[in-house]
């Protein structure tokens, strides 16, 4: 777990930047002038979510860990994957690219108070010397400074930063993809131990959002672009900001075989939706 601690901040640092780079003063602009699919993936993602996740643990026997993992990356915002995937399906980029921005920025006030809580709940006791005020602080050294910076770059060199959006959203999956290739490598023995019963929550949890997203929030979007949009951010999670959550907190690698399981899940689950819908206008 020691090689995950490292450099899940560091990883976590440089998606955030590269989520930065990608975004304009026009993207948060968007929300007052197009509010209405903004706040109904808004509340999907950061009220619903974490909602259904706590159904999910009250009524499947869980070991508490375990339950507190799965609301760990409950809390956690949507993932830079998920505008590719948006652009993949057809779906409203724009409004991925807000959501992502905006739910991750805020993610600094969302992840503590719901993670928090959840321990409270499901009466996990946080034995490390950290408050949800220190969590946050830290948080906003790697979530929130890192987007502004980026977001500075951008500014001053839009051309060559357009240029290489590409580049930049994949080396996000790929840094995304070290941070647990580096916790499958270093806790093999112990996540396979847990990994059975992570799994199926972590694909419940997955597939239920993915159908909200899709199915109801058709009553109050704008179209189906903005379905697929949203049934994605609910879909995708920023499982490297989970892990580096998971890490500040807990010692016990087991607080994130759910986000290792639900990286897992997600990728075939939304690759299958998009797929699917891809081809509905």
């Amino acid at each position: 777990m020691e090689i995950a601690k490292t450099i899940a901040p560091v990883c976590l640092a440089i998606i955030m930047f590269g989520l930065g780079l990608g975004l304009t003063l026009g993207d948060f602009t968007r929300v007052v002038k197009n509010p209405k699919d903004f706040f109904v993936g808004f509340i999907f993602q950061v009220i619903l979510l974490p909602f259904v996740a706590l159904i999910l643990i009250s009524i499947i026997t869980l070991p508490v860990e375990i339950a507190l993992g799965v609301m760990i990356i409950a809390a956690a915002p949507g993932g830079v994957t998920s505008n590719v995937l948006t652009k993949f399906a057809d779906g409203d980029v724009a409004l991925s690219v807000t959501l992502t921005a905006i739910v991750s920025l805020l993610s600094i006030l969302t992840v503590p108070l719901i993670v928090f809580n959840s321990a409270n709940f499901l009466g996990i006791e946080i034995l490390k010397e950290i408050s949800m005020t220190n969590i946050a602080v830290k948080m906003f050294f790697v979530v929130t400074v890192p987007v502004i910076l980026g977001m500075i770059v951008r500014s001053l060199m839009t051309e060559f930063i357009v240029s290489k959006t590409l580049i930049i959203q994949r080396l996000s999956v790929i840094l995304f993809l070290i941070v647990f290739i580096s916790i499958w490598v270093e806790e093999w023995d112990k996540i396979i131990s847990f990994i059975t019963r992570a799994g199926l929550i972590a694909l419940i949890l997955n597939l239920v959002m993915i159908f909200l997203g899709y199915y109801i929030a058709k009553f109050w979007t704008s179209g189906i672009a903005q379905r697929k949009c949203i049934s994605l951010e609910c879909g995708l999670q920023n499982g490297t900001l989970a892990v580096f959550v998971a890490s500040q907190l807990f010692d016990d690698i087991i607080f994130m075989v759910p986000t290792a399981a639900y990286a897992l899940v997600m990728f075939v689950t939304s690759i299958v939706f998009v797929l699917i819908v891809r081809k509905i206008k």
